[in-house]
């Protein structure tokens, strides 16, 4: 954070306030750890703060110290509009645009209180008074180890929020095998450990305990997988009634898109999951080397993110996406091939 804004957040924090903190819609490890790490300082430091969450997140992460604190939009509707109403200061972390967080979006652009951004997404937007944004950075939650550091708390990082932070580092960086990971992100996570974070247990919650109808569904995943090697790329899809079929849970299908890149000679990986309540296809986009799914999903699919993940939507139907999405690969196949 520069400095014009760091000082006007420690102005903003000199005194107890009324906050309000928001993940993107469907959070993932980094949007839940990020909050729950700067929901815990915030509270020990005086502050009355609330997690309020567009929609449900993953069984998987509903361990991490302080997620049953969190409120859940869709279903404590009432008691959420109210946190964010009679906040002095809000918090959004993990994402740069109001319409990430989905039906919340109206209620965010009405509110009175100060915003504050805290991400590493590509091209945030301008909604914040105080801007925290840098794309170098592994993950949200490497963000608010840092933010901690420069507001001169760095001693104040107890086990929870330690937890909280590595869980999100972890599972944005892939188990620190991305290319955003960093010399200091490890540094980072040395702290986290010398602190109290158990890398260990956090990586067997996360990863190591699967259902029969998640191991299932990623079998389905798996034989739907299309290779098409002229241009460096395999693509997944998933029905809703295949979803329906395997029973499937939030947070299921975290992952599935990267295994086309285990495949020799892939440098792009996609899968379209079939939302049929919301109408559209959610699809995750993935690669390896220079090229661009961020760009690749903001021109053609409603999306954005990092150079190698990125998300976006289609409210085509499964045929017509897939022959939208393939009759866009011959325009990039000099860098996919390269």
């Amino acid at each position: 954070m520069n400095l014009e804004h760091l000082n006007a957040l420690k102005k903003l924090l000199s005194s107890p306030k009324k906050i309000a903190i928001i993940p993107h819609k469907n959070p993932d490890g980094d949007a839940i750890g990020s909050t729950l790490a700067l929901w815990h300082y915030l509270s020990n430091n005086g502050h009355s703060a609330t997690i309020v969450a567009p929609n449900d997140f993953p069984k998987f992460l509903k361990w991490m110290p302080g997620a049953q604190q969190i409120l859940n939009f869709e279903r404590e509707n009432s008691q959420s509009k109210t946190v964010i109403n009679e906040a002095d200061i809000v918090f959004t972390l993990d994402f740069n645009h109001l319409g990430r967080v989905g039906q919340m979006s109206e209620i965010l652009e009405s509110a009175q209180a100060t915003f504050v951004m805290v991400d590493h997404h590509q091209e945030p937007s301008d909604y914040a008074s105080i801007m925290y944004s840098d794309v170098s950075m592994s993950s949200t939650c490497e963000m608010v180890y840092v933010l901690i550091n420069q507001l001169g708390d760095e001693n104040s990082i107890n086990p929870d929020m330690a937890n909280c932070i590595y869980t999100g580092i972890m599972t944005d960086t892939g188990s620190f095998k991305f290319a955003a990971t960093t010399s200091n992100t490890h540094r980072v996570v040395a702290d986290l450990m010398d602190k109290g974070a158990e890398g260990t247990e956090i990586h067997h919650r996360i990863y190591d305990t699967n259902s029969p109808s998640r191991l299932h569904l990623l079998g389905c995943a798996l034989k739907n997988m299309v290779i098409l090697n002229e241009y460096a790329t395999a693509y997944i899809t998933l029905s809703q009634e295949e979803l329906d079929k395997y029973n499937y849970q939030k947070g299921d299908t975290e992952g599935f898109v990267n295994y086309g890149l285990t495949l020799d000679g892939i440098k792009f990986a996609v899968i379209f999951i079939e939302n049929k309540e919301e109408g559209i296809f959610k699809i995750s986009f993935r690669s390896v080397g220079d090229f661009s799914v961020n760009d690749f999903a903001r021109k053609h699919f409603n999306g954005g993110g990092h150079t190698n993940a990125a998300g976006g939507r289609s409210e085509d139907n499964i045929a017509d996406t897939i022959a939208k999405f393939t009759a866009l690969l011959p325009l990039y196949k000099n860098q996919l091939q390269s």
